[in-house]
């Protein structure tokens, strides 16, 4: 039960910023803290809780009791017709309609439950805007980081390059510049930033001026809670004075076989992948997924399946329908056969918990490299854009549970790449013994006396006592 002051109770309103993998891990924040009895209401724009319903099985939604504390909800993004699907436009107009819907829907909520009126604000690192809104409205504003700590602390070193002139104010480094926060992090080298889209300067721009805003943001908030733990990213974390620790997410909620609306997946799961998996060797398996958002060429795509076929070894592979530049992708007859299973989407840390999976070929996005560091998965790296080069490195260059898939001078992956990697990363039993070593670290640190379980609960107490 959440402590109250008189017959008051605390109450916390989640806003994420609207993408799979930015919903995903505050709603696993937001489900935590519902289950130690303090209410949560979650707003997600309407068109992604369309989408989030859609996807559902209502027989999936047998809910324990705790998740009563729970509630979804919506706002309008502030788009017109025939603007749904416009990315750039939804950046501005969510900034500018976000503070409006939410003083309104915040009014409404403490008008109706005055006895739970809102009392803390959690909000996406991009949304970082919204704390003159929660100040407005007498709630606690706290940011959410859904990336690594190490992507938060470049961030903060964005002045520091501008003024001594080795970043433009487009986001781009002069070739040869090689930016490091620290020794025990990684270094970030052209067109490795979070902001870096080198083919598209103008989307470059755009990305760059929202990373800006950020550092700005994020540096008056009072607490940033981080989907990381603090062993795996101690030097990062570290930089950070006001950062809290409290992931990986995905251990201390993690999804079960059929989640319902409140996993917040915005496709449906094929769940025959799992009984698929059953039927194979332990540790024989690729796993195949680029998230939500990446896209190929029909030549990469060909190249892809003609290495996985080459490889002689079964897979899983997630092929999204608008996984060809957005178009379908078209591969080639009988790919699959009794070695390959194709789905358009997974149970992705039940897929990652199997015992027939060996290794995951990823994009690395920070949810995808949490989900198979933490249960133990060797990766292939295959980053399309943003954190996810930097989120390669710490797979490859410093925790060394995974390897690179290169591309040739033509930007091609190509089929014999791909079946070489597979094969190398199946046979040195060096990333499997690393990713175990940091499976267990993850698990320490989420398990009773670690120190994301420490940081929570320091949290959901603090959230009990601002009522």
């Amino acid at each position: 039960m959440a402590v109250t002051k008189g017959n008051k109770k605390p109450h916390v309103l989640a806003v994420p910023f609207p993408a799979q993998g930015h919903v995903k891990p505050l709603m696993k924040l937001a489900r935590q803290i519902a289950k130690h009895g303090i209410k949560v209401t979650f707003v997600n724009i309407e068109c992604v809780h369309r989408q989030i319903l859609s996807s559902s099985r209502a027989e999936a939604e047998a809910e324990d009791e705790d998740m009563q504390n729970l509630v979804m909800t919506s706002v309008s993004d502030g788009r017109g017709p025939g603007e749904e699907h416009d990315v750039f436009k939804l950046l501005d107009t969510l900034r500018n309609s976000m503070p409006r819907s939410l003083t309104e829907l915040i009014e409404t909520i403490n008008a109706s439950t005055p006895d739970e009126r809102i009392t803390c604000v959690i909000a996406d690192i991009t949304m970082a805007y919204l704390s003159r809104t929660a100040e407005s409205m007498g709630a606690e504003f706290v940011v959410f980081s859904p990336p690594s700590a190490a992507a938060v602390g470049i961030l903060g070193l964005i002045p520091k390059l501008l003024e001594e002139g080795s970043m433009d104010q487009d986001g781009s480094v002069t070739n040869g510049v090689i930016t490091s926060l620290s020794k025990d992090i990684p270094e970030w080298k052209k067109d490795e930033y979070s902001w870096s889209f080198a083919i598209d300067l103008k989307t470059q721009k755009i990305f760059f001026e929202c990373s800006r805003r950020i550092v700005r943001e994020v540096s008056e908030a009072r607490l940033l809670i981080s989907n990381t733990c603090y062993e795996l990213e101690t030097a990062a974390c570290d930089l950070t004075p006001n950062l809290l620790p409290v992931g990986p997410l995905t251990l201390v909620n993690p999804d079960g076989p059929k989640p319902g609306p409140k996993s917040c997946s915005f496709h449906p799961q094929d769940l025959s992948c799992l009984t698929w998996l059953d039927g194979k060797a332990d540790g024989s398996v690729i796993y195949v997924s680029f998230g939500s958002l990446a896209v190929f060429s029909q030549q990469q795509l060909d190249e892809l399946a003609f290495g996985l076929e080459m490889s002689g070894r079964a897979f899983l592979w997630v092929v999204r329908a608008d996984l060809a530049n957005g178009s379908r992708a078209v591969l080639p007859d009988g790919l699959a056969g009794e070695n390959g299973k194709i789905v358009e989407w997974a149970p992705q840390e039940e897929v990652l918990s199997h015992r027939s999976v060996g290794c995951f070929l990823s994009h690395c996005g920070w949810n995808s490299t949490l989900e198979g560091l933490s249960r133990g998965v060797p990766f292939l790296c295959w980053p399309y854009f943003s954190d996810q080069f930097h989120n390669q490195k710490y797979i490859c260059d410093k925790w060394e549970i995974g390897l690179r898939i290169d591309h040739d001078e033509n930007g091609i992956r190509s089929r014999h790449e791909i079946r070489e990697k597979i094969d190398l990363v199946f046979c040195d039993d060096r990333f499997r013994k690393n990713a175990s070593r940091l499976k267990e670290v993850t698990r320490e640190s989420v398990g009773e006396g670690g120190s994301s379980y420490k940081n929570l609960k320091k949290f959901i107490d603090h959230l009990r006592k601002i009522c």
